[in-house]
């Protein structure tokens, strides 16, 4: 018969240890390229191709207007679009093509959810994720990416670590054009006036129903009708230590 003295002890050494997930405080990445010199506005246009279709509003005012952009694509995207890469790929005084993963997840290295988007929940799913998309890219010709946009645009810093650590900047940005592609016309065009030199904006071209695409159109014209100079990232990026605010 076990003493009220004893039982606690043995508890302790039958007890089987729970491994414990160390959750981290999500980040957004901030990201800016190099200014033009003074009396010229410079930024960089990033639209992510998440999955689904593509939005013709969008590709041919950057195909009309001659208006440079940074588009970050999935292996979903890229196997339901082969006419939109067809154009992509022949126009690569255009279209600088980058990796956004393979199906869309986001890189965070532990079990969550961001937006209601199932996480990549494990350092070796983000690896898979990030390599998934670069090998999607590579087998449709793109050139190698430098680039990585994860699903929602944010991690957790050791996922930041570790894509890093595989040779990809992480392309944050400064401006939001569309939030997710949730936003009205006029809003988003809004966003995009909003830009100043330096910024990096992000949209959306997937999302050829939403009237957000009808805002990216408009506000890529506007830009354009300003003056404004419309650059790669690999052009010119500031790349820096990643900056931003944790988000959750």
């Amino acid at each position: 018969m076990l003493t009220a003295s004893a039982a606690p002890v043995l508890a302790a050494q039958t007890a089987i240890p729970q491994p414990k997930v160390a959750e981290q405080k999500l980040i957004e990445p901030k990201l800016h390229i190099q200014p033009a010199p003074k009396g010229t506005v410079q930024v960089a246009v990033t639209l992510d191709a998440c999955m689904g279709r593509t939005d013709p509003r969008i590709l041919s005012t950057l195909i009309d207007e001659n208006i440079k952009a940074t588009i970050f694509v999935t292996g979903r995207w890229i196997r339901t679009n082969p006419q939109t890469v067809a154009v992509l790929k022949s126009r690569p005084d255009l279209f600088e093509v980058e990796n956004h993963g393979e199906n869309h997840i986001p890189a965070v290295d532990y079990p969550t959810t961001v937006y209601g988007i199932p996480a990549a929940g494990s350092p070796e799913a983000v690896s898979k994720e990030v390599t998934g998309g670069a090998d999607a890219m590579r087998a449709a010709g793109f050139a190698p990416p430098h680039w990585y946009r994860d699903a929602t645009a944010k991690y957790s810093p050791s996922a930041i670590a570790e894509i890093k650590a595989m040779g990809y900047e992480v392309a944050g940005f400064s401006v939001n054009g569309d939030s997710g592609s949730l936003l009205g016309a006029k809003e988003t065009e809004q966003q995009f006036a909003r830009a100043k030199n330096g910024d990096v904006l992000i949209a959306h071209i997937n999302q050829p129903t939403h009237a957000a695409g009808e805002g990216v159109a408009a506000g890529l014209k506007a830009l354009k009708a300003r003056g404004v100079v419309f650059v790669h990232l690999n052009e010119a990026a500031q790349v820096q230590p990643v900056k931003g605010q944790p988000v959750n």
